[in-house]
C-alpha cells in the first residue's frame, strides 16, 4: 500500500536512505548519492513539512518512499522537454527509494504507477523526474515504464557536485 507519510515514518525512511548509502559505499549499487549530503533526515523532514512524502508499506513495514509534488528543480527550466505544459499541469517525482531488502519485488514499479495515478487525479498530464546518470537500474526501470530521457544536465544536485542529471518525461493521455 502506498500512502502519505506520517512523522512516525521518519526513522523508517531514514533507515532506507542509510541502507542505500551503505550499499553504494560497499559497491553493491550505484545511485550517486552521498551520505550526509543527500538524501538525509532533513530531506524527510522537509517533505513531511510540505506534506508531499509518500511511503510504500507492506505488513506494517515501510519498504520505499518518494516525494510527489509540482516542484521543478532549476535544471528543468532549460531542458528540451518534448511536451510543453503549464507549471500547474506538471507533476514531479523526487527521491524514489526502495529498501535494498525489497528490491526486485516490483515496489519501484508500483510506486511509479501510484505517481501516475496521483498525477491523473490532480489534472497533471506532464510527468517529469530525474536521476543520476550513474543510476543505471533506475534508468532501465523508467524506460520500461515508458519514460523518455530528454536531456543530460551537468550540475551540482542537492549538494552533490559533478552530477550528470538525466531528465525524464512522460505525457499522460486523459
Amino acid at each position: 500500500m502506498i500512502r502519505k507519510a506520517f512523522v512516525s515514518d521518519t526513522d523508517a525512511v531514514r533507515a532506507i536512505y542509510d541502507a542505500i548509502h551503505t550499499e553504494e559505499e560497499c559497491g553493491r549499487c550505484t545511485v550517486g548519492w552521498i551520505r550526509g549530503v543527500y538524501p538525509t533526515g532533513e530531506t524527510v523532514r522537509d517533505a513531511l513539512q510540505r506534506d508531499d512524502l509518500y511511503v510504500y508499506e507492506e505488513k506494517g513495514t515501510v519498504l520505499g518512499a518518494g516525494i510527489i509534488n509540482q516542484i521543478q528543480v532549476p535544471a528543468y527550466y532549460s531542458a528540451p522537454w518534448q511536451y510543453s505544459a503549464a507549471d500547474n499541469e506538471i507533476c514531479v517525482l523526487h527521491t524514489l527509494v526502495v529498501a535494498p531488502w525489497a528490491q526486485g519485488k516490483g515496489v519501484g514499479k508500483e510506486f511509479v504507477n501510484f505517481y501516475e495515478s496521483y498525477a491523473r487525479g490532480h489534472g497533471c498530464p506532464e510527468l517529469r523526474m530525474d536521476t543520476n546518470e550513474r543510476n543505471q537500474a533506475a534508468r532501465r526501470m523508467y524506460r520500461r515504464l515508458g519514460y523518455s530521457e530528454v536531456g543530460l544536465v551537468p550540475t551540482v544536485f542537492n549538494g552533490i557536485p559533478d552530477v550528470n542529471l538525466v531528465l525524464l518525461e512522460k505525457y499522460l493521455s486523459f
